[in-house]
C-alpha cells in the first residue's frame, strides 16, 4: 500500500499577510496610485503645462511629454510598488483607527451639545451611572 504524501503548510505570502476587502483594497491602490504620481510628479507638471489651453492638438503637440509621462509611470508601476503601498497602508492602520476613534468621540460630544443646547433629553448611554440609580 502506497502512503500518500502530506500535503505541506499552506504557503501565505508574507507582503499580503491578510485578504482586504474592496475599500480596503481601493485605499491601497490609491496609496499606490499617489506613490507612482508622487515619483513622476516633474513629468506629469510638464504634460499638463504643454496641454493647458489645448484640445485635440494637445495629442500631437504635447506627444514628448505625454510619452515622458507614461514611460515614467510605466517605469514606477510595479508589483514592489504596490507591495509598498500595501505595507504602508499595514503600517497606518492604528493611526486611522486612533482618528477614526477621535471623530467618533467628537460626534458624540458634538451631540450631547445639541442635545443640551436645544432641551432635548439626553440618549440614555449619555446618562450618568448615578443618575440612572436614583430613577430606580
Amino acid at each position: 500500500m502506497m502512503a500518500t504524501p502530506k500535503p505541506g503548510p499552506v504557503q501565505i505570502n508574507s507582503r499580503n499577510p491578510i485578504p482586504l476587502s474592496s475599500s480596503q483594497e481601493t485605499q491601497v491602490r490609491e496609496l499606490y496610485y499617489k506613490r507612482v504620481r508622487g515619483y513622476c510628479a516633474d513629468e506629469i507638471r510638464d504634460f499638463a503645462s504643454c496641454a493647458l489651453n489645448r484640445t485635440i492638438s494637445a495629442t500631437w503637440a504635447c506627444r514628448q511629454q505625454r510619452l515622458a509621462m507614461n514611460n515614467c509611470m510605466i517605469a514606477h508601476a510595479s508589483q514592489q510598488e504596490q507591495d509598498a503601498a500595501r505595507e504602508e497602508w499595514f503600517a497606518t492602520r492604528d493611526e486611522r483607527r486612533k482618528e477614526r476613534e477621535a471623530k467618533e468621540a467628537r460626534k458624540k460630544e458634538q451631540e450631547k451639545f445639541h442635545r443640551a443646547w436645544w432641551g432635548m433629553p439626553p440618549l440614555p448611554e449619555d446618562e450618568e451611572p448615578a443618575a440612572t440609580e436614583a430613577k430606580r
